[in-house]
């Protein structure tokens, strides 16, 4: 049994398809088969159920999932431990990010990092914020840029980089567009474009309305920013989004602050606690890129 069929094993268990576990894990579909393969053998039982189009976990799969990751935490915990004691910032940095993340912090944070520690492999990940908030805790990332509607998630610790209010966005001539400000309630009035469930906004926008008792028609979803504004700035419908994200749209829509959504919505960067030399060196080039702290 080799830790790196345990890591397959785990990849596949967690997006529930062959194909992108493949991708995550960067080797062939093909490959990932053919090792999880041999881990059955080993283990004289068949670990997926392989008789839809996603890979469900059989009992004896879902007996091996929590094993298979302490396993991998263990072999972590034994690299973390040796560098701690030598000093050295190497091995692999898995970083999340939200899906069309335009951060360019991010990135400039990313590439003073490897910069600095060229024999760290970088691996980079985009899907919403909450299966980031889930792979972080479940330590098959280190670090994520996640939508939040909550600092911290629960378990984890965080560092908010962007804290801003939900605002709607409207082309020139929208009933919206001539008032001051906007309530909840008005959204009731049109057809409203939004992130998906699973997103940051999405998560406040909901709780906001659940709070005032609204139940907008939430018409057209989009995982990007870009997607949402277009779709507005064609009179498609009402966007929603936060303020940074509305200003760039400024030369094709007018914004304005949902005045009862006071929860804001929170752009921040989360890990576990105990992190790696790694993991740590990224938050302080994360802290310089930001120019905040990130720890």
């Amino acid at each position: 049994m080799e830790l790196r069929q345990l890591e397959y094993f785990v990849a596949v268990a967690e997006e529930r398809n062959f194909t992108r576990a493949a991708e995550r894990v960067h080797i062939s579909q093909s490959g990932v088969s053919a090792q999880i393969r041999r881990l059955e053998t080993e283990l004289g039982a068949e670990l997926f159920d392989r008789s839809t189009r996603t890979a469900t976990l059989t009992p004896a799969g879902e007996a091996a999932l929590a094993h298979a990751r302490a396993a991998l935490a263990a072999a972590g915990a034994l690299g973390r431990a040796v560098d701690e004691v030598t000093g050295l910032v190497r091995g692999r940095l898995a970083l999340g990010m939200v899906v069309g993340c335009t951060i360019t912090p991010l990135f400039d944070a990313l590439a003073s990092f490897h910069e600095a520690h060229p024999g760290v492999e970088v691996l980079l990940r985009e899907a919403d914020s909450d299966r980031l908030v889930d792979a972080v805790r479940a330590g098959t990332l280190d670090v994520a840029l996640v939508g939040t509607p909550d600092p911290p998630p629960e378990g984890l610790r965080a560092h908010v980089l962007v804290r801003e209010r939900l605002v709607v966005a409207v082309p020139a001539g929208h009933p919206l567009a001539e008032r001051p400000g906007v309530a909840l309630r008005d959204l009731a009035d049109h057809p409203v474009v939004c992130m998906p469930p699973g997103t940051g906004l999405r998560a406040v926008l909901d709780r906001a309305c659940a709070d005032a008792g609204v139940r907008p028609a939430l018409t057209l979803q989009a995982g990007a920013a870009d997607a949402v504004a277009d779709l507005a700035a064609r009179g498609l419908g009402v966007a929603v989004l936060s303020e940074s994200m509305a200003a760039a749209y400024g030369d094709r829509l007018t914004s304005r602050v949902i005045e009862d959504a006071r929860d804001p919505a929170l752009l921040a960067l989360v890990w576990k606690d105990a992190p790696a030399p790694a993991v740590r060196a990224f938050l302080a080039h994360g802290r310089r890129a930001f120019g905040r702290p990130a720890g």
